[in-house]
């Protein structure tokens, strides 16, 4: 027996490889099927099954490529409706796999067709669980996601996902491995843990969802307080997780065109395609394509495209660093953004040497910041709200970067004021958004929040506003 989990860090995302003898099962794949087809045949196995536990919301899968490549049949437990050939299983279920065994746990909730798979080992003995969105280590998936298509309340879907971890997981042996498929920093939950991996009994008494003494109600108070508007490519991941895609190789080709400044002008003017450039934010700050926007490769790149650009239909033009042109579109593909037109050919430095017009932001350290300071400047931050609950500049202003189109009245109009985020990524972006919609009078704080601190700048707790009386 094999297990492999494949982390892919920039979507918090695992996908597993189960192989005995000669016989291999691909759970949640990513889009990008080729890795698990080499790893197949260098085992000399045959992928036999790809199991799905839900229509993923965060990230289309390869399961529709990959069946297609392999003849792998596609297996998705009760009550989905998917628009391709597969296997619906029955609750209790079970599939063999070489001389394992793996048994459909229907554990509803997070959707309605969401599934645990439970593995058992060549003796019969329960090894592992699959857990899709259903449990994740320190956290359950959220219950709000699948409200339109299941015709219920959140605290309806949270009160099923209960049910199903006390009458399916929770029985379960203690010894058991949990295989969740997602890890911290995904927004299909709230308080996950940064490890990936773990066991049962430790996510008994590690888990708030998993108290034995927790009542339902307790439950479903605590799994849907505090929950943030899902990204607005969820449902339209779900769609093509449902209903099939277009192949990769064939996002791959039409991306990769290499095209010259002024064909690369042309193509953004005549199909409204968003410049998306993707190089590290010092080097965006420096020159860029006026209007266009950052979101750099080296940070939550997908995520973020995800949230920040509305319509997966959206045709992108990218500026990218040499060598990295597939591997960004690779990345765009698993959110569901197949509309990449091209890449700009010698990336910024051709975009001078032609004579283009090009843009700057301004970008200040945390040094000078606080020297400027003094004279009562507008200080915006763009993280998130725990984060700013926990510590901020005094008097600066929340203005996350998950919801900064709904922010966009509040920036001054003619005074200059002052971006910053935790690190300096996510300011830049920010800065971006703002400078395409015409808004420039702003400056970066490089170093974000961490240099701000450093620097000795006066920061405050939250003050809860009940307590001002």
């Amino acid at each position: 027996m094999k297990i492999e989990q494949i982390y892919t860090g920039c979507l918090a995302q695992g996908a597993y490889y189960i192989e005995s003898q000669g016989e291999v099962a691909i759970i949640d794949p990513l889009r990008e099927v080729k890795p698990y087809i080499k790893r197949a045949k260098e085992d000399g196995a045959t992928i036999k099954y790809i199991f799905e536990t839900h229509f993923h919301a965060d990230f289309v899968s390869g399961h529709v490529t990959l069946s297609k490549e392999t003849g792998a049949a596609i297996v998705y437990g009760p009550n989905a409706n998917p628009s391709f050939d597969t296997i619906i299983a029955e609750d209790g279920q079970e599939f063999k796999l070489g001389n394992l065994i793996i048994k459909v746990l229907h554990t509803p909730g997070h959707t309605m067709e969401s599934t645990t798979f439970l593995l058992k080992d060549e003796s019969g003995k329960d090894h592992a669980i699959f857990s899709g969105d259903t449990l994740f280590l320190g956290d359950v998936g959220r219950p709000d996601l699948a409200q339109k298509v299941a015709h219920m309340t959140q605290e309806e879907l949270a009160g099923i996902l209960f049910d199903s971890l006390r009458n399916k997981i929770m029985p379960l042996a203690d010894d058991i491995i949990v295989y969740p498929a997602h890890g911290a920093g995904s927004a299909c939950g709230k308080n996950m843990m940064k490890e990936t991996v773990d066991t049962l009994g430790n996510q008994k008494k590690m888990n708030y969802a998993l108290r034995a003494d927790m009542t339902r109600e307790e439950f479903i108070k605590e799994v849907t307080d505090g929950l943030l508007p899902p990204p607005q490519y969820f449902p339209l991941n779900v769609k093509m997780n449902k209903e099939g895609y277009e192949d990769i190789d064939d996002v791959l080709q039409r991306g990769t065109q290499a095209l010259t400044p002024d064909a690369f002008e042309t193509a953004a003017n005549e199909t409204g395609a968003i410049v998306l450039d993707v190089r590290h934010q010092n080097d965006f700050v420096k020159g860029h394509v006026p209007r266009s926007i950052f979101i750099g490769l080296d940070g939550s790149f997908a995520p973020w495209v995800g949230a920040l650009i509305a319509d997966v239909e959206q045709p992108i033009l990218l500026v990218v660093p040499e060598g990295k042109e597939e591997e960004t579109i690779t990345r765009l593909s698993r959110v569901g953004f197949d509309g990449t037109l091209g890449y700009l050919k010698g990336g910024i430095q051709a975009w001078k040497d032609a004579g283009k017009e090009e843009d700057t932001v301004e970008s200040i350290d945390a040094n000078e910041l606080k020297a400027r300071l003094e004279n009562g400047i507008p200080v915006f931050d763009v993280r998130k709200e725990t984060e700013f609950n926990a510590e901020h500049v005094e008097g600066a202003k929340l203005t996350p970067l998950d919801f900064i189109n709904d922010h966009l009245a509040e920036f001054p109009e003619k005074e200059t004021f002052y971006v910053h985020c935790a690190g300096g990524y996510r300011s830049v972006i920010a800065a971006s958004i703002l400078k395409s919609r015409g808004i420039h009078n702003l400056v970066d704080v490089a170093g974000g929040f961490k240099a701000i601190k450093d620097a000795g700048i006066s920061v405050t707790d939250f003050v809860c506003p009940t307590t001002l009386k």
